[in-house]
């Protein structure tokens, strides 16, 4: 992936193997329950293919419906327990690195921003996504 001046990056260290934090990061399922960023936000369709070429389409939207937006694209490449890029339907790309450190993965992910959002509210939507994330993978490996 060409590296973009201003992208933004945010991570999270999850106290699992990077096995199950593959699962977890690649299950429609498990997608569902994780991948929203605030308390009143829920993801309610998942559709994933995790192979290059492969399409993905997560629905994320306030509980009320007042608010929401698909977040899909295509997968450019995917290394399992590794790395995914991706790029989002808008043409916009987005790196995830899955760094193995014994039971502990950190997760970084990287992206291009949407232009006239600004990056700070971006940021913290992602970083609360990845919390969220975090704490999921934790409490469902027990």
């Amino acid at each position: 992936m060409e590296e973009v001046a201003k992208s933004i990056t945010v991570q999270t260290k999850v106290d699992v193997p990077v096995k199950w934090v593959w699962k977890i990061w690649t299950t429609p399922s498990d997608i569902m329950q994780w991948n929203i960023p605030f308390d009143n936000w829920h993801c309610p369709k998942v559709e994933n293919e995790v192979i290059p070429g492969g399409k993905f389409l997560f629905r994320m939207e306030t509980s009320d419906g007042s608010d929401g937006f698909d977040h899909a694209g295509t997968y450019d490449r995917v290394i399992p327990n590794e790395l995914i890029e991706y790029t989002v339907a808008d043409g916009r790309k987005t790196r995830i690195v899955f760094s193995s450190n014994g039971d502990a993965t950190t997760v970084s992910e990287t992206f291009e921003p949407v232009k006239g959002t600004p990056s700070v509210l971006q940021r913290e939507f992602c970083q609360a996504v990845l919390d969220k994330f975090q704490k999921y993978a934790e409490e469902s490996f027990k």
